[in-house]
């Protein structure tokens, strides 16, 4: 197994895992809201469809497929004509057709994707509307979309949820993108390196950074994993900050990209 293998089959667990959530709901069960303003439960689905369709369409670029360089090249003008408001009114677009249309529109999707990513040669990255990503990293960032968007329905229609292991992808792109986190914001990224050490689902610990280090943050992975994609505010998790450092980061921590989101108010 490589890392590629592993990623793609948290993926496809963590994306069938959601489906089953939402296969069995009626038309108004779509359009029942979610903690994303604006976004309903067909919104958070098509959304999630839609990247996978693009992330494909980039891996396909890395690949050599044919025709997929002029596609890609019509996605980024599209964007750029709207960089503000093209995410969300590509979702809202496809979010308007029927509930089964929409599933099967995302399965293709995923599909779609995993098979892309496996054909990119060693070595090769993908384009992106940032820096270009390697397919690991692709992956990881479609597992870190579907887990997020998955907890909005869930919580949206009182699902209850189970964390497994698998948010571990979640917890390592949190710490791979701190210094994200500050520059989105402006802000000068701190000079050294922080330890996270985090409680796993199943009670493994797991660790980033330096031993050491004087700026540490430390709690359950699920918090971490929240906390990250925003869907949890900090002062609701039971994560601690040792350091003035590791104090400021939790309150803007961000492993999504683009600007920073408006997060979750404080429970209570």
């Amino acid at each position: 197994m490589t890392l590629l293998d592993d990623l793609l089959g948290d993926l496809a667990l963590e994306g069938l895992e959601l489906r089953e959530v939402v296969a069995g709901l009626g038309e108004s069960g779509w359009r029942t809201p979610t903690p994303a303003p604006g976004w309903d439960i067909a919104t958070q689905v098509a959304h999630l469809a839609w990247t996978d369709e693009v992330a494909a369409t980039a891996a396909s670029v890395a690949a050599g497929r044919a025709g997929a360089k002029e596609t890609w090249d019509e996605i980024v003008g599209e964007a750029l004509d709207d960089p503000e408001g093209f995410v969300d009114t590509e979702a809202k677009a496809l979010a308007t057709v029927p509930s089964t249309d929409l599933l099967t529109h995302w399965d293709e999707s995923r599909n779609a994707l995993a098979q892309a990513l496996r054909e990119v040669p060693e070595g090769q990255r993908l384009p992106w509307f940032g820096p270009a990503m390697s397919p690991a990293s692709m992956a990881t960032a479609r597992f870190m979309e579907t887990w997020a968007h998955g907890l909005d329905v869930r919580e949206a229609l009182a699902h209850a949820y189970e964390p497994s292991d698998r948010i571990r992808h979640v917890c390592h792109l949190g710490v791979r993108t701190r210094d994200f986190a500050y520059v989105v914001r402006q802000l000068d990224p701190p000079a050294t390196q922080f330890r996270v050490e985090l409680i796993a689902p199943s009670g493994e610990l797991w660790a980033w950074g330096p031993a050491d280090a004087e700026q540490r943050v430390a709690g359950p992975a699920y918090d971490f994993a929240r906390l990250v994609t925003q869907r949890i505010h900090r002062d609701d998790t039971a994560l601690v900050a040792t350091g003035a450092e590791a104090t400021t980061w939790l309150t803007i921590a961000q492993a999504f990209a683009g600007t920073p989101g408006q997060g979750r108010p404080r429970r209570g």
